[in-house]
């Protein structure tokens, strides 16, 4: 399964993959042929990156969504491994179970102890029946909430990876009171006297994703999605068909560059051309830049100013929004 997903090839990305195989064929026969193929695999190589700029420079809102929603794309445990030391992870709420869609523990950022919560999809089909498929549970969030107690106990800033197309739907999820949950786990993100930072790394959906986004500092990777639904099931309620997801993803304005015009988000964490998954090395320092540079600006505030600065960070949210006006009537 982990080499079927390793080839898979979006639509858009066919002439691009076309080339990097021929590129590797060419490479691959020089080690094995006494031919001289240095000069084909400079013109192949030349167009790649032509080709690289051209697609991945002016992709669509439905392209990045794919591209957020790529199985090779970097994941909350890749960037736990890359960024955090030392991380221990922490099971359980305390009431129900684990949930393993929601990761959770305590770990060092360069030096400094931090609490770390989010969102795991899994890579192959074992480990994301295992996470399923990043969309938690209650007992999920009542475990980032246990978490967030455990920072403020202890003066820990908090780091989360949000990742998930949305919270599990599921009849036991509701059972279990997910929607209390999700709403429990926001309240708790605006008590907490720490610095919360908050990364969208992929998909940022709905409730499940908002639940751990609640932060002083947003971030979002630039190919990533954050929307109040998914673009399928906007389609499916406004037109009634998903056939109109391209229109669908337009209209939820979920881009990096889009939010972070409405201030939604506080900054675009650059990704290489071709997408985090061609070049995670170049991602993690990326990211572990903006993190150090507002964790640092965070630590130097207050604990009441950091409760402070976040309820007015959303509150201003409403305030820029513009109630619609009504259509006036057509005169008979």
């Amino acid at each position: 399964m982990a080499e079927e997903i390793s080839n898979v090839v979006l639509d858009f990305e066919q002439e691009i993959v076309t080339v990097e195989e021929k590129i590797a064929h060419l490479e691959e026969l020089s080690k094995t042929e006494d031919i001289d193929v240095a000069k084909e695999i400079k013109r192949l190589k030349t167009k790649l990156n032509r080709l690289l700029g051209e697609v991945y420079q002016n992709l669509t809102p439905w392209q990045k969504a794919q591209i957020a929603r790529h199985p090779n794309r970097p994941h909350t445990l890749d960037y736990i491994e890359a960024l955090i030391e030392d991380f221990v992870p922490l099971a359980g709420d305390r009431c129900f179970a684990d949930d393993e869609a929601m990761i959770a523990g305590i770990g060092k950022f360069e030096g400094i102890s931090v609490v770390v919560i989010g969102q795991e999809k899994g890579f192959d089909m074992a480990t994301r029946m295992k996470h399923n498929f990043g969309m938690a549970r209650p007992e999920g969030y009542r475990k980032a909430q246990r978490l967030m107690d455990l920072a403020s106990r202890m003066n820990l800033p908090i780091l989360t990876f949000v990742d998930t197309a949305g919270a599990y739907p599921g009849v036991d999820a509701e059972e279990r009171g997910q929607a209390e949950a999700i709403a429990k786990t926001i309240e708790k993100s605006f008590q907490i006297k720490t610095p919360i930072i908050s990364t969208i790394i992929g998909e940022g959906g709905s409730g499940g994703a908002i639940a751990i986004a609640t932060a002083n500092v947003v971030l979002m990777l630039e190919n990533s999605i954050y929307s109040v639904i998914s673009p399928e099931g906007c389609a499916s309620i406004l037109w009634r068909s998903v056939d109109k997801v391209q229109e669908a993803t337009e209209a939820l304005k979920l881009t990096a560059n889009d939010l972070k015009k409405l201030k939604v988000i506080d900054e675009i964490i650059a990704e290489p051309i071709g997408g985090a998954h061609r070049n995670r090395k170049a991602v993690f320092d990326n990211l572990r830049e903006a993190i150090r540079k507002y964790l640092k600006e965070l630590l130097a505030l207050t604990p009441a100013d950091l409760k402070k600065k976040r309820s007015e960070k959303f509150l201003e949210m409403t305030r820029n929004l513009k109630p619609a006006t009504p259509t006036q009537k057509k005169k008979k």
